[in-house]
């Protein structure tokens, strides 16, 4: 099977060639555009799942050797979480590649996080099938990269890390102000400003509130 130019660049972003490219192709098939001759990315999503959690889970203990249970485990949440996996995704352009039904495609599926945090599961699957473990577990070491080495700070809820830091100071808990909201019902973004009493402020975008506004009480941590 010949890949596409644009699953060729994508072989290149992740930095794996596939021997068997009928893999990749399956990765970064949707649902929508399954078909008795074309098989979606559901199984891969399943088994990537795991692959990426025992990458994870090997090198937190690796990285860590007295952390507790208690401690690893919202660390290792953090790393393996649909939004983490999403933003993995966008950063090797995972989106433009995927192989989508025209409902899906008009309905802004290139950009939606479920769909871009499954394929990314895919691949890797993908990728542990077509070269084994060390492969895969380099793909993912590689692409998730200092996610790994902050994994500390992201592990904590923003929002709640926003507030104590708030109130630690002698400061009332930051407000959360929807700015704008884009696009249409079925794919809406939302720009969020969280804003503590002292006028410290930042925004962030999401696909919905929740994100948008746990995003910007991490940027605005970070700022601080």
């Amino acid at each position: 099977m010949k890949l596409s130019e644009d699953l060729k660049k994508l072989q290149d972003r992740i930095g794996h060639q596939f021997d068997d490219p009928g893999l990749l192709v399956r990765a970064v098939t949707h649902s929508s555009m399954a078909s008795r001759t074309r098989g979606d990315n559901q199984r891969l999503e399943f088994l990537g799942d795991r692959v990426l959690g025992l990458v994870m889970a090997e090198a937190l203990l690796s990285a860590d050797k007295d952390a507790s249970e208690g401690q690893l485990a919202p660390r290792f949440n953090a790393l393996v979480r649909k939004e983490t996996c999403a933003d993995v995704a966008r950063q090797v352009e995972l989106g433009p590649a995927l192989k989508l039904g025209r409902s899906e495609m008009m309905s802004g599926g290139r950009r939606k996080m479920a769909l871009l945090g499954d394929a990314m599961e895919a691949v890797i699957a993908a990728v542990y099938l077509d070269a084994g473990f060390d492969a895969a577990k380099s793909l993912v070491l590689r692409l998730w990269g200092k996610r790994i080495d902050r994994v500390e700070v992201d592990a904590r809820d923003a929002k709640t890390s926003l507030q104590e830091w708030a109130q630690a100071r002698g400061q009332k808990p930051p407000v959360y102000a929807e700015i704008s909201r884009e696009g249409p019902d079925h794919a809406p973004v939302f720009v969020i400003e969280a804003r503590l009493e002292s006028g410290q402020s930042e925004r962030a975008k999401a696909g919905s509130k929740r994100l948008a506004e746990h995003a910007a009480a991490k940027a605005l941590l970070d700022k601080l």
